[in-house]
């Protein structure tokens, strides 16, 4: 029980003692701080600033209306603004300040001599005291500051709105002007040329009626006007800002703007009146995928009213509507199909997209998907129904052709003016043992001669039937004997064909020609 008492006591006694060395110290630093401000106020309008570091922690009045008229901006401290207001007349303060705390007192005289700034360094704050050297009174020397400080900032500010490119200038509550720049009066005399006498306020350029209605316009406001003698309209957009009673307008010059606004628009025109005749369905999304540009010919192929593409639907809602017209092949399933539109948005942004729908419907169009700039993507949708018809069916006669050519026995092989192999049957595949449909190049007639002189023998034929291949003009029909190696003796048979082409074809020898020597033809060829 003894020491429980004991302890208690020892806390007890600790928490007194604390309190009171508090107490003490807050009595000396109120007697600190009052000694402080009585010391400012044994003169008459003394101007003393007590800082705290960049801080003031205290000032006379006379001090404190000093600063009033620096700059107020929450971007400065008190000792910046302090600072810009001397910067003039003590253009080093600031570096002989930084020494303050070492030197404890410190004394800086202006350039002009007319006053003296007083510093001493006590218990971390700073002392400043100025004085006037003419009347020994700060008093003299606060309105002399002050007055500098605010024709400093005049001069500045008149100087700026000078200087400012823009024409900027206040109206009171019943639109007269208060105030104008140099830009603004200058535009004014210059359109009241005629008046050799310049009178306030100046002429109006924007009137109340074309405030209002830039009122209206999307922000900023933009009216147009015209110079005497200019039939051109200039543009400019007003910026409008409350100062009490009164508004700060301000005009911007945006000739340059409406003259690219305008080509645009008219550059968007042409376009659209070159794409209204196109035959070709033409879709343009923006970088946020929304339809911004269509022609005609969409609705046209694709069946979608004018009213949804008006809409400016998405690329997501544009596809969805494409199947349930069935105006897109038809997926195997909703998932799929999903992953495919990604896909093909993905390959068109990247210009790889082109792809030929055959549709439900019979048609077939070719899709390509291309992109644009600032993130845009545009497809083309083209009808290729009867391309595709026409590819069929010259395809399939084709076909018809090189089936009856090869019911033929006869080998046979069709050159075309240039000399190069267009068409042979099965019959020349088995007879010379070479496909020329395998080969992936094309097979010249030299290739095809040495083709077939490997079994043949070299014989003045093939001379002849180049000449023939490459001969222009009118040709006739000639043929001759050729002796293969393996004793078989055949009728090469030369037919000139319809643009330039040349047939040859190679038939069994009749008994009758086999008795021939091998001279036999050669008349009809010389021919």
């Amino acid at each position: 029980m003894y020491n429980t008492f004991l302890s208690v006591g020892i806390v007890l006694v600790a928490f007194l003692t604390a309190l009171t060395a508090l107490l003490a110290l807050s009595v000396v630093e109120n007697r600190r701080r009052k000694s402080l401000r009585d010391d400012a106020g044994t003169a008459d309008g003394a101007m003393i600033f007590l800082f705290d570091d960049e801080t003031i922690c205290d000032a006379t009045p006379a001090a404190r209306q000093m600063m009033l008229a620096g700059q107020n901006s929450d971007t400065y401290s008190d000792w910046q603004r302090f600072a810009q207001l001397l910067r003039t007349r003590f253009p080093h303060l600031v570096d002989r300040m930084r020494d303050l705390a070492d030197l404890g007192t410190l004394t800086l005289t202006s350039l002009d001599g007319g006053n003296v700034l007083k510093a001493g360094w006590c218990d971390g704050l700073a002392r400043i005291e100025l004085i006037d050297n003419e009347s020994h009174l700060t008093t003299t020397a606060m309105d002399r500051l002050s007055l500098e400080a605010m024709q400093q900032e005049l001069d500045s500010l008149r100087a700026t709105s000078a200087h400012v490119p823009l024409m900027v200038w206040r109206e009171d509550e019943g639109g007269a002007i208060t105030w104008a720049n140099k830009a603004y009066l200058d535009l004014a005399a210059k359109m009241d040329a005629d008046d050799d006498i310049a009178t306030w306020p100046p002429r109006k350029i924007f009137h109340r009626g074309q405030l209002v209605e830039a009122k209206d316009l999307t922000q900023p406001g933009r009216v147009a006007i015209q110079f005497p003698g200019d039939e051109t309209r200039h543009w400019f957009d007003l910026h409008e800002a409350s100062l009490g009673k009164e508004r700060l307008i301000s005009a911007v010059p945006a000739d340059d703007i409406v003259r690219a606004e305008t080509s645009r628009t008219e550059f968007i025109t042409t376009l659209t009146k070159t794409f209204a005749h196109l035959p070709i369905g033409l879709a343009i999304f923006d970088r946020k995928r929304q339809l911004t540009l269509f022609n005609p010919a969409l609705t046209d192929l694709l069946a979608l009213p004018v009213g949804f593409l008006v809409g400016r639907p998405t690329l997501s809602s544009f596809l969805d509507r494409l199947r349930e017209k069935r105006m897109m092949p038809e997926p195997k399933d909703y998932v799929s199909w999903r992953q495919q539109m990604s896909d093909l948005e993905a390959a068109a942004v990247n210009g790889t997209y082109e792809e030929t729908w055959a549709l439900p419907t019979g048609q077939t169009y070719r899709v390509t998907g291309r992109p644009h700039p600032d993130g845009a993507v545009a497809f083309l949708f083209e009808d290729i129904s009867s391309e595709i018809s026409l590819t069929r069916r010259f395809r399939s006669e084709l076909e018809m052709g090189q089936a009856a050519l090869d019911c033929i026995d006869d080998a046979i092989a069709i050159f075309s003016a240039g000399g190069v192999l267009s068409l042979s049957n099965k019959a020349y595949s088995q007879l010379w043992g070479n496909d020329p449909s395998t080969t992936l190049g094309d097979v010249h007639l030299g290739d095809a001669v040495k083709t077939w002189r490997q079994i043949s023998g070299d014989t003045s034929v093939w001379q002849h039937l180049k000449e023939f291949v490459a001969k222009n003009g009118e040709r006739v029909a000639w043929d001759r004997l050729i002796s293969l190696t393996d004793g078989r003796r055949l009728t090469c048979t030369v037919t000139p064909m319809m643009r330039g082409a040349t047939m040859v074809r190679f038939g069994p020898a009749t008994q009758e020609q086999q008795s021939l020597g091998p001279q036999a033809s050669l008349q009809a060829a010389d021919a």
